[in-house]
């Protein structure tokens, strides 16, 4: 579907799809979660790992947040052997596109940034998000701990009472297994095509809500996989 959205007609979807890219119904910001880790009990380093849709955008979106110290796009929920772009196009592997998040819990904290995740996607949407369809699409948090686990279903829980979301909320909430970093081209792939219609049609208007929205949490310089390695 990128490739498609990537022809002719990316000017005249620009037109008419560059709202989608916001995710949420309600251009706001969402509520802090009420239930959040222990800021006493934090350690130097996290590790999330979230499927929201394209990589290409998570991945741009989370390395222009405070305190994230290097984001992977990459597959999480299935195997090694189809761990491979082409195979997880399929939408039968298991894996969906996804983000391995690394980032200083004193500086933002995992419900921060399951509240920014919660609003650059739409966690209402089934298998999908925006022009891209299929089960590799779909929105999930891979817990990496009961802590982790105890926070995104409280935050979800919070999110329906206050009905942030005018449908109801299909994110999973799974227990992680694996990541497998995706291919050297996807990696940074924001920071390296500002031009490419998807990310300007998609991605750029989300990077754009985080910086209206939550200021204190956005940083104007990305982080890089090219400069952490």
């Amino acid at each position: 579907m990128r490739g498609l959205i990537c022809s002719l007609a990316a000017v005249a979807l620009f037109a008419c799809c560059s709202g989608v890219a916001l995710a949420n119904e309600a251009d706001r910001a969402l509520p802090a979660p009420t239930v959040d880790s222990d800021a006493a009990q934090r350690q130097p380093s996290e590790t999330a790992v979230l499927a929201g849709g394209c990589f290409w955008g998570m991945q741009g979106v989370f390395e222009h947040v405070k305190g994230v110290k290097q984001v992977w796009a990459g597959y999480s929920g299935g195997g090694p052997a189809t761990a491979h772009y082409e195979i997880v196009g399929t939408g039968v592997t298991g894996h969906a596109e996804s983000v391995k998040i690394v980032f200083d819990p004193k500086l933002v904290s995992f419900g921060q940034i399951l509240q920014l995740y919660f609003s650059v996607m739409d966690p209402t949407q089934l298998n999908y998000q925006g022009p891209d369809e299929g089960t590799q699409y779909r929105s999930e948090i891979f817990a990496a701990n009961p802590v982790q686990q105890h926070i995104a279903q409280a935050y979800i829980a919070q999110l329906e009472k206050t009905h942030a979301f005018s449908a109801p909320i299909v994110t999973r909430v799974g227990a992680f297994t694996s990541f497998y970093p995706a291919e050297g081209y996807h990696q940074d792939f924001l920071i390296n095509h500002p031009s490419q219609p998807y990310i300007v049609i998609y991605d750029l208007p989300k990077i754009a809500k985080l910086k209206r929205l939550y200021p204190q949490l956005y940083a104007d310089k990305p982080v890089s996989v090219a400069r952490s390695n």
